[in-house]
């Protein structure tokens, strides 16, 4: 009876666990929102921001929240590690871009890696939430500023590719459009917390709907 009791009781108070993966250049600051999570909701805090290196494969982090456990995966941004994102992409459950909104010079590579992500077929129907990062810098850019930006190098690659290949709007074009259009972008401080839990809260939300 014991053992009966002990299983049920298992059963009913089990919490359903859901994979998100973490990525974006190198130096975006994908560590450090990690570890800010990990601070914000773990009885153990993260690291400090000073104790934080580049990502050389993969950091992990656990977070339990009602009835769900969040598994996080933050991968390497250099460009040697990116070829190994699409590993995860079978198993996640959601995925965090995270932009360096105060880099300006790099938003362009941004955008072309963020691109490929929209184009993997594996995270077509998965959550994809975009983040502003560094907003406690004044020389950050805003969402608003962010999602233009991304908006303006997306017309321009479009309309230099019908120009090369006088390429079509196509149906796989106009899923990515559709996706684009319904974007969510956030700004955070993975530095001071801003707006952490706002995207924790997201990332909750969203992966119910989001069994794989």
């Amino acid at each position: 009876m014991y053992h009966l009791l002990k299983g049920l009781h298992e059963y009913l108070t089990r919490k359903e666990e859901f994979s998100v993966i973490i990525i974006g250049l190198d130096g975006a600051g994908k560590t450090t929102f990690l570890e800010k999570i990990k601070t914000l909701y773990n009885d153990t805090p993260g690291l400090e921001p000073s104790q934080i290196g580049p990502t050389v494969g993969q950091n992990m982090g656990k977070v339990s929240l009602p009835s769900t456990i969040l598994n996080f995966f933050d991968l390497g941004g250099q460009r040697g590690m990116r070829s190994i994102w699409h590993r995860y992409y079978d198993d996640c459950h959601a995925v965090v871009y995270v932009i360096d909104a105060q880099d300006r010079e790099r938003l362009g590579e941004g955008w072309e890696v963020f691109d490929s992500v929209l184009s993997a077929p594996q995270i077509l129907n998965v959550p994809l939430l975009l983040l502003a990062n560094k907003q406690d810098s004044p020389d950050s850019l805003s969402t608003t500023e962010i999602r233009h930006d991304y908006d303006a190098w997306d017309r321009h690659r479009r309309e230099c590719a019908r120009r090369r290949y006088g390429e079509d709007e196509d149906a796989e074009l106009e899923r990515r459009r559709q996706r684009i259009a319904s974007l969510d972008v956030m700004g955070i401080s993975a530095l001071n917390g801003q707006g952490i839990r706002e995207a924790v809260d997201w990332l909750f939300l969203r992966v119910q709907n989001s069994r794989r």
